[in-house]
This record gives structure tokens, C-alpha cells and sequence, in this order.
């Protein structure tokens, strides 16, 4: 190499370690190495003018060439690959050996007679808070300090344990409950959660035959748009409309899915229950064709609870003011012979929920659940355990009403955290022992299993 490129190697740090980027970024501000890779190019640009030059004299003084001479010259190396040799000259040069420094998997390609051209390729040091600050003075490779709030361990950086369970898992919404109750009977857009709605069975805004059950849901898709965020369920609200005079009515099923999985990980919700809350309705103007009614089942604080898709099953029954008639009379099909009565045909306008979205730190926590094994500093696997009893006692008391509260901490863990039901076992199990242990421990509620 040139004299200005040995001495740009000489100027680049050795105390971290050098992504592309970085070296990019000294190869340009080096005024001496541009000025001299400049030269390069213009004389490269004379030397090749000048060859052509020279071969189209000799062309036109010979008069045996059968065709026109093609003019080769080596072609350029652009600065990638000036950038990518400063690379394996810094960490694959060892020994006297170069070799090609890889910088997706970090490490060095040696050719085959010569297996021991890696040479020390340090620490990664950035603003991200779990990498290094500093690397270690007597072993690069590994860190030296770590940012604000992270524990060096064993030579990497490790979040220490947040003094808060807010860190993790925020659970509180910045409303008071009367407003809360207000915007809901508002239906107002400041606490609807958008969510994607599916179904194969109702085109929103088109009139459908309401004889068989429809199947509708709203999803979040939380691991895929929001990995950092779960949800909270405070309402469920739609507009529903029947063709003029129709002896018909909606009874719509809600079915709760809390952090994803499949339908079957999903509880009921019995609004046919007592105190829990019913489907207010209200009519809207009636137009020539159609009565439309709003649809609304306000959760509020009391039943909210986490959700991640709800699913909602359609069916209808024949309206009846007969005292007598304690059961709901469902047609699957409707019985469409019967001329007593005007089945008509229904549409759903709009479909929503309504709730609010909270901080969820999904790395955290399993790096949380990492030191029940793996504890970082003495003291950091009982402090794990404690932040992890109260994360899950938080959540579980979430659980919507049910002769036996749902187990909602293990379907957040397997969802959500993406674990196997074996790791869920082995962390509930350990959370049991641990507050077994306690002083003054209370034991714990019996809870239903909701996810496999």
C-alpha cells in the first residue's frame, strides 16, 4: 500500500472496535489519503486517454487487423473494498498472515495453509445501553464500563434491575376514571385502539343474510407493528343496522384473546352476568330503508383487562315482547319458508375497541428472568424475584370475572415473550418456591390455565 495508507491505519484507534461505517468516516475527513486517492484516479484517467491514444495510431498505421482493438485495463477497486482491507489489516493480520475480515459474523476468513490470521478484534463500543462504554485495558475483547443503569458481567453489559416495575410493564393510565367514563360514552377516537379487523364473513358497510352465525375480529398483531407496547381493553363499540320493519335483533359473543395465540387461549365475556356490565343501545335516525342502533359495552376500570385480539361471533334471533320466552330462540338457518316473519337482511358500519396502550419491555423482562439462573451480581436474583412475583401478581389480578382467575402471567410469558411451555413451567414453578419462602407469605389462588 501507499505511504498514505499505511499511516491512515497507523491513525485509526485500536481501542474498539471499527465497523465499516466508522472507518468511513476517518477515510474521509484524512485529507493527506483523499489528496493522494485523488491523484490515483486522475492519473488511472491519463493513463488509460493515453493508451487508447496510442493503440488507435498503431489501428490506423496497420493494415491487418481485422477488427478494432478492445483496450483492458484493471479495473478500479472502489472504496468499499479499501474500507473492508483496512478491516483485515486491523483484525486479520496476525502472524504476518492477511486474511479477509468479515463484519456480519466478526470474524476472519485465514487462508487454508495459514489457519491463525485472526488477530484480537475488540469490544463493540456505542450509545446503545448495552453496549460497552470502554473496553477492558487488559482483555479488549471484552468490556471495560457500561452505560447508566447496566451492570458489567463477566465482560458484557447487562441492565440492572429497575428500581420500578414501571420500567418493565407500565400499568396505569394517565385519566382519571370519569373521563375515562365520559370519552367511552363519547366513543371518542382518544381512547380507540386501532386495530386490524378480519373476517371472511361481513364486508364492513355491505348488507349480509344474518341467518347463519358471522365471525369478525379486531387484532393487533403486537409481536409483529408493536413489540414494545401491550394493551388494555376498556370498551367495544359497533353500528349494526336492519332493513325497514325486520323482526330480527343481533346477539353479539365477545371472546377476549389477552396476548395472542390461538382462539382457543381466549376467555368469554358474560354480559349476561350480574354486575358485569350489558350492551347499552342506542337508536340512531332512522332512514327509509334501515334502523341503525349503536352498539356499546363500557368496561371502565372496574373489568378492564388486557387484550390482544377479540373475536366477535354474530348471531340473530327473532324479536319477542312474550314474558314466557325466558330462552333465546337462535335459527341456524332461519327458517325462510316462514312468511310471518320479515327476517331482512343487516349491516355493521362500524366496528371498534377502545382502550389504551402501555410501556412493555419485553427484553428487559427476560433478561429479568435470566438471572433466576444466572444472577449478575450477588443480591440481583432475589431483587429478579421479587420484581417478577409483582409483575405477575399485578397482571393476574387483571383477570376477568370467572368462578377461577385466569392465569394471565403465563400466557404473557408464552405469547408475548415467545417461551416454551416448559421454560413457563420451570418460572412459575420457581415463583412459587420463592414466595413460599417469604416471610408472612400468603398462599396463592388456585388459577385456571388459559394458554397451553
Amino acid at each position: 500500500p501507499a505511504d498514505e495508507f499505511k499511516a491512515f491505519l497507523k491513525r485509526l484507534p485500536t481501542d474498539r472496535f471499527l465497523n465499516v461505517s466508522t472507518i468511513a468516516k476517518f477515510w474521509t475527513s484524512d485529507l493527506s489519503l483523499q489528496k493522494r486517492y485523488a491523484q490515483l484516479e486522475s492519473s488511472t484517467a491519463m493513463v488509460l486517454a493515453k493508451a487508447q491514444k496510442i493503440v488507435r495510431k498503431l489501428f490506423t498505421l496497420s493494415k491487418r487487423c481485422p477488427k478494432q482493438p478492445r483496450i483492458s485495463l484493471p479495473r478500479e477497486r472502489p472504496v468499499g473494498f479499501w474500507l473492508n482491507r483496512a478491516q483485515s489489516l486491523l483484525y486479520c493480520n496476525e502472524h504476518g498472515v492477511l486474511g479477509s475480515f468479515s463484519e456480519e459474523v466478526r470474524s476472519c476468513s485465514c487462508p487454508s495453509d495459514q489457519p491463525t490470521c485472526q488477530g484480537v478484534i475488540p469490544c463493540v463500543v456505542g450509545t446503545v445501553s448495552t453496549s460497552c462504554s470502554l473496553c477492558a485495558t487488559d482483555n479488549a475483547t471484552r468490556c471495560g464500563a457500561c452505560h447508566h443503569g447496566n451492570l458489567l458481567h463477566l465482560g458484557s453489559c447487562r441492565p440492572s434491575i429497575a428500581a420500578s416495575l414501571d420500567h418493565y410493564l407500565n400499568f396505569d393510565l394517565d385519566m382519571p376514571d370519569a373521563e375515562v367514563k365520559y370519552l367511552l360514552q363519547r366513543l371518542d377516537s382518544r381512547i380507540e385502539v386501532h386495530a386490524i379487523y378480519i373476517s371472511n364473513d361481513v364486508r364492513l358497510g355491505s348488507w349480509f343474510n344474518p341467518a347463519w352465525r358471522k365471525r369478525m375480529l379486531l387484532t393487533l398483531k403486537s409481536n409483529k407493528n408493536k413489540s414494545n407496547l401491550i394493551h388494555m381493553l376498556m370498551g367495544i363499540s359497533f353500528q349494526i343496522c336492519s332493513t325497514k320493519n325486520s323482526t330480527l335483533e343481533p346477539v353479539p359473543a365477545i371472546y377476549v384473546n389477552p396476548f395472542g395465540g390461538s382462539h382457543s387461549e381466549s376467555w368469554f365475556m358474560p354480559v349476561t352476568q350480574p354486575e358485569f356490565p350489558d350492551w347499552e343501545r342506542t337508536r340512531l335516525d332512522a332512514s327509509a330503508t334501515a334502523q341503525c342502533y349503536n352498539w356499546t359495552l363500557s368496561l371502565g376500570s372496574k373489568w378492564k383487562s388486557f387484550f390482544e385480539t377479540v373475536h366477535i361471533y354474530l348471531r340473530s334471533r327473532i324479536v319477542t315482547d312474550d314474558p314466557t320466552v325466558n330462552e333465546t330462540l337462535f335459527y341456524e338457518p332461519l327458517d325462510l319458508d316462514d312468511q310471518t316473519s320479515n327476517l331482512g337482511y343487516m349491516k355493521i358500519n362500524t366496528l371498534k375497541v377502545f382502550g389504551y396502550s402501555m410501556h412493555f419491555d419485553p427484553e428487559g423482562i427476560k433478561d429479568l428472568i435470566l438471572q433466576l439462573d444466572y444472577p449478575y451480581t450477588q443480591g440481583t436474583q432475589d431483587a429478579a424475584f421479587l420484581m417478577l412475583l409483582e409483575m405477575r401478581d399485578r397482571i393476574n389480578r387483571l383477570s376477568p370475572p370467572a368462578p377461577q382467575p385466569l392465569d394471565l402471567f403465563s400466557c404473557l410469558l408464552r405469547h408475548r415473550l415467545k417461551l416454551s411451555a416448559g421454560e413457563v413451567a420451570r418460572i412459575k414453578d420457581s415463583l412459587q418456591i420463592f414466595n413460599s419462602k417469604l416471610p408472612n407469605a400468603s398462599p396463592e389462588p388456585e388459577l385456571a390455565q388459559l394458554c397451553s
